[in-house]
Formats: structure tokens, sequence, C-alpha cells
């Protein structure tokens, strides 16, 4: 198959400058202008030629032109009306490989638009929804996910928490809905400094991959065990897990004590638990 020959792109800095564009705090934008950084993190995945990428908050096309450079057709989720020109360019400049969605990506059904077929999901997440659409690609009743792995940007507070080991400061939900049934790794760490304008915070790119499913769990059930028992970290199980019937006597026929506090009980308890009171 012959490489289309295609006009050099300007600079992203020199787009974005000639469209006025500058980030939103309330969007939650920081803008990354590093190519090879960008390259980098759109080779996480691995091999995206022909593969479908599904893309939450492109911003002005920064990772979206690497995704692209890497042979990935991209179904991008855009809120921010003013970034839809510099990616309608970028759809030009790419033909057949960029679908822009102006819409929010908390209201879109990712398998719906990609028409059932599998998809990587590779993002720069803006911080203010970032957690919010992660736990959701963590909790499908389906598992394998129509998704084959997400490659997610946070501030590194958040991607150690999703990554933690059991009896951590940073061990809680996130982790044990990241780590029950799937494979969570951070893959790249980026300093605040590769960002216009610089966040507070660092940032680290998270990798995650499906795994087995353990068997008999419902994973309402266990997202909202860790949503009670985490909600209140500082207090033993038996008083944050009363507001689920059962689960403190189904924690002491485990023989989990009652009087531990959430971030001591590992995955494999949690979902021991789940399994005990799904039955």
């Amino acid at each position: 198959m012959t490489t289309p020959v295609r006009t050099p792109l300007p600079p992203l800095r020199e787009t974005v400058r000639v469209h006025g564009l500058s980030a939103s705090k309330a969007l939650g934008q920081n803008f990354l202008f590093d190519e090879q950084l960008l390259d980098r993190i759109a080779a996480i995945p691995g091999n995206l030629d022909g593969a479908t990428v599904f893309e939450v908050g492109p911003g002005p096309g920064g990772l979206t032109r690497a995704l692209l450079r890497a042979g990935a057709k991209v179904i991008a989720v855009e809120r921010d009306d003013r970034c839809l020109p510099l990616l309608a360019e970028l759809a030009e400049a790419f033909p057949g490989q960029l679908d822009v969605i102006a819409d929010d990506a908390m209201a879109v059904d990712v398998d719906a638009l990609t028409g059932g077929a599998p998809y990587h999901i590779v993002a720069n997440l803006p911080y203010n929804v970032g957690t919010a659409l992660f736990t959701r690609w963590l909790e499908p009743a389906a598992w394998p996910p129509r998704w084959l792995s997400l490659t997610l940007m946070f501030q590194q507070e958040v991607a150690e928490r999703i990554v933690a080991p059991v009896d951590t400061n940073a061990f809680g939900r996130l982790a044990v809905l990241a780590q029950w049934r799937a494979n969570a790794k951070i893959a790249m760490k980026v300093h605040r400094s590769a960002f216009t304008p610089p966040p507070k915070v660092m940032s680290a790119i998270v990798h995650v991959t499906p795994a087995d499913q353990p068997e008999g769990i419902d994973p309402r059930l266990l997202s909202r065990l860790t949503e009670k028992g985490f909600g209140q970290r500082r207090k033993m199980l038996r008083q944050s897990l009363k507001g689920v019937e059962g689960a403190v006597a189904a924690a002491e026929a485990l023989g989990i004590d009652p009087t531990r506090r959430a971030e001591t009980v590992s995955v494999a308890e949690w979902v021991a638990l789940a399994r005990t009171l799904g039955r």
C-alpha cells in the first residue's frame, strides 16, 4: 500500500498562535506542543496502524497529530468549539482518518461511536473529568470490554492511586477498580514544564489492559462496596460498610476483621466480599 504524500503541517504552537487559541482553565486544558513527546505517548499502546482510537478532549490536536501519524483512525470528542477549526484542518491533512464529534465526552457512548469494533482509548484527559471517565470505562458489565487498552494522562497523584498496592496511603477505590480485572501501570511521567500553561502539579500516563475477570462478581456491587468503604476511609469497616446490607456480616464470615480500615483490605478480599454478597 502506497503511503499518501501529505503537505507538512506547520508546528502546532504556530497553528495555535494563528488561531488565537489559549488553554481554558474552566475546561481543565493544558496544551502539549512537544511533538517528540507526543509521538512517544502515541507509541505506548503499541502498533496503531489501521487501529481505531477514541480520544477525549483533543484540544488543538497535538496528541491527535501523533495518533494520526501512527496510522490510527481517530474518533475525537471535543466540547470546546474554539478547537474545532484546528481539528478540521487536521481532518483535511489526514483524509479519512479523523472524525471529530462536538460533544461532551461524559454524554457519548464510545461503543456506539466505534460501531462495536474494538478500539484503544488514548487521551490527555481534562483534569476536571478524568477520574469520572476512567471509572466509567472500568465498570462495564460485559468483560472483556470493547476497548483494548487505556492510555491516559492524569495528575501524577491520581496515577499513583490507580497503581497503588494495598495498605498504602494511595490505595483506594481507583486501585481496586483498576486492578481487580485489569493490569495497570505507570508508563511515563511528564514534567509540568512540558505543558502550556504549566499546571501546578506533575503528570503521569497510565496504561491499562484488560485481564481475566474473577467469576461470580457483579461489577456494580464491587463499585458500590468500594465507594462506601473508601468514602469514609478513616473509619473501620463496620462503620463504613454498614450502608450495604449484609456487608459487615459477610466480611466477618470471610475472616476480614471489621475493625480494619478499607486501605488494608486487598483487591482479592474486596473481590471475595463482592462475590459473597452477590450470592
